[in-house]
């Protein structure tokens, strides 16, 4: 083809586009000089982020408010069940998503509460305090095993232990995603975040007109532009920035999209390599005019190319360590076949949701109750070698057993849940080593800080779902913790 047959190239488009994918150093340096430097890597997206919100109940007690932060600092969206906004924004500062509710009223348990939850974490307790004329420096709740006599200050253990309990799970219960799906990119709620990861790279880079965009709707992503086969071309694509850490969806199928195209057919590109113009894992896929279907793509049905050509030694994708996602419409299929189901000009394809399927189910509610709760009234019990909670279970209007009772409103949900008793609660610094038991027999004592941090790791363990068991700490003082061995000792409920 002659210059003057040739459609005129965008070379603006094509700098463009190798600025925004960081392609060209010396470009992005240039742009930076111009835009002002991100701070510390603030363009760079993260494949851990969590996109779901974890549900936080009790948020403001002793071990919520730890749960909270910890759940910040690893990047999860929270939101807290909270009675007073003022004290609770007081108590857990800004970063946190508050709402107003009462697990005691079920009416306060509204979809604004659920929306978009992920998991549950329940830290609710009655309020129990020294019996006045005790001072707090004397109390059991900042010593952890001195104890002086207490009484219920509030609402009854029934209300709050068990009948609460039992509204938040049955709340819960009618919102919670599967179990083995785990959402990676939710278009039905535009963010900023969503718009300063995804990117259109068109034919423009290599000498092609094709032109397209990605726009976020009101809940939706719409992929639209007009491909053309000028120039030798004939591709227009949008793909997220390389996310580092990036995804690990090892213990998934696949993914599965959600999506509205007009007929024609699309690929999906998934990458483990960094690398610009590396190797991408694709999967072909047929949409149907102006109707919304759902596409599953199992990894194992991935193909290895490389422009357009199956890379026929190359190994099977590592879900591990997917660095970014592509979708694209392009006139070729594979090795110089072309697509048939393409037609050159507009196009437009609207993606609701990218989520990952056939995992192994998490746990997607974890409630904090105590060690002793089967204790009271145990044949064989040697009182005087109980703990106070225990002795005096009747004086404080039956505590334990009400969180028993909480206990299996939670098993009998369907829901895949952690159920966490810890002895002794203390104030002291935590990381020591941790010992679980099941049978309910250990007594000791355990910080505050070791459990707020036994309820996030929860929810990112298979081994952790559906098992009960009773929390200590030891001796020693450890720098980390095998989260895989301590849970694989434990056997689910019956």
């Amino acid at each position: 083809m002659s210059d003057k047959n040739r459609s005129q190239w965008d070379l603006g488009r094509f700098i463009e586009t190798l600025t925004y994918f960081e392609v060209i150093p010396l470009l992005n340096w240039v742009q930076q000089l111009i835009q002002g430097r991100p701070k510390d890597n603030q363009n760079i997206p993260i494949g851990g982020r969590k996109v779901s919100v974890v549900l936080v109940a009790g948020a403001t007690g002793g071990v919520g408010k730890r749960v909270v932060r910890r759940l910040l600092e690893q990047g999860y969206k929270v939101r807290s069940l909270v009675r007073n906004i003022e004290k609770a924004r007081s108590i857990l500062g800004d970063d946190v998503d508050l709402v107003v509710a009462d697990i005691t009223k079920p009416e306060t348990l509204t979809p604004v509460v659920f929306a978009d939850i992920q998991a549950v974490i329940c830290c609710t307790a009655v309020r129990v305090q020294p019996v006045e004329g005790d001072t707090a420096d004397r109390s059991k709740y900042y010593q952890g095993i001195k104890f002086y006599q207490p009484e219920i200050v509030g609402d009854t253990p029934e209300n709050v232990e068990y009948q609460g309990v039992k509204n938040l799970v049955e709340a819960a219960a009618r919102y919670l995603p599967k179990a083995d799906e785990k959402l990676i990119f939710d278009f039905t709620h535009p963010s900023t975040e969503l718009k300063s990861v995804w990117g259109a790279i068109d034919d423009v880079v290599m000498g092609g007109v094709s032109a397209s965009n990605i726009q976020l709707l009101e809940d939706t992503a719409l992929f639209a532009g007009n491909v053309s086969t000028a120039n030798s071309g004939g591709f227009a694509s949008i793909r997220t920035k390389n996310f580092d850490p990036p995804f690990n969806l090892s213990s998934y199928a696949g993914v599965e999209l959600r999506l509205k195209g007009d007929g024609q057919r699309y690929k999906l590109f998934l990458r483990t390599d960094a690398a610009w113009d590396g190797v991408g894992y694709s999967y072909s896929f047929d949409t149907v005019a102006n109707t919304w279907i759902d596409v599953r793509v199992p990894f194992a049905d991935l193909i290895p190319v490389f422009r357009a050509k199956t890379v026929k030694d190359a190994p099977s994708i590592d879900s591990s360590q997917i660095r970014s996602f592509q979708l694209m419409l392009s006139k070729f299929e594979y090795d110089n076949a072309l697509n048939p189901k393409f037609s050159a000009g507009d196009f437009t394809l609207e993606v609701k949701s990218i989520k990952a399927y056939g995992g192994e189910p998490l746990p997607q509610f974890v409630l904090v109750s105590s060690a002793g709760v089967t204790r009271p009234g145990r044949p064989g019990i040697n009182l005087d070698e109980e703990p106070p909670a225990v002795k005096l279970n009747d004086q404080l209007g039956g505590i334990l057993t009400w969180k028993l009772k909480g206990e299996d409103s939670l098993r009998e949900s369907g829901i895949p849940y952690t159920i966490i008793r810890p002895c002794a609660l203390t104030e002291e610094s935590g990381n020591k080593e941790l010992i679980f038991e099941q049978g309910d027999n250990i007594r000791g004592k355990i910080s505050r800080e070791d459990v707020a941090k036994l309820c996030v790791q929860a929810l990112k363990l298979a081994k952790a779902s559906n098992i009960t068991f009773e929390v200590k700490e030891g001796e020693n003082n450890i720098n980390s913790i095998d989260w895989q061995r301590l849970f694989s000792h434990l056997q689910p409920d019956k």
